[in-house]
């Protein structure tokens, strides 16, 4: 966690809002809804890159697919009906900005009862 300080404190605040939505998965078969960000995307992917960096230099297994800033609403459970076009109508939603002022490392427990764990955190310095 504590390699990750450096490559956070590189990051300007920056302004988010969510805009639009989708899916991983097929429409026939979907796994995650999500909602896509808006405003100063392109520092949050910055700092994804270099989070990534971090993490790969620590051995630990990242996804090697390009960074899609999103906000995950909820998943499908597979093997239930699921209605994939579902996510269609946040095509058109844009949300209110928001100030992003810190940064969260969280770990996902998923399962039945997903729960989630805050397990480091840095502000971003104005």
């Amino acid at each position: 966690m504590e390699r990750a300080g450096p490559a956070v404190a590189q990051a300007p605040p920056m302004v988010l809002r969510l805009g639009g939505g989708g899916r991983f998965g097929s429409v026939r078969r979907p796994q995650v809804a999500w909602a896509g960000l808006g405003g100063d995307v392109a520092p949050l992917t910055a700092l994804a890159a270099r989070l990534a960096a971090v993490a790969r230099s620590l051995r630990l297994e990242v996804e090697d697919r390009p960074f899609r800033a999103h906000l995950t609403l909820g998943r499908w459970r597979p093997g239930q009906p699921a209605d994939g076009t579902v996510t269609d109508e946040l095509a058109d939603y844009r949300g209110p900005d928001w100030p992003v002022t810190e940064v969260r490392l969280i770990e996902s427990h998923l399962g039945p009862t997903p729960t989630y764990d805050t397990l480091a955190t840095w502000p971003l310095v104005t």
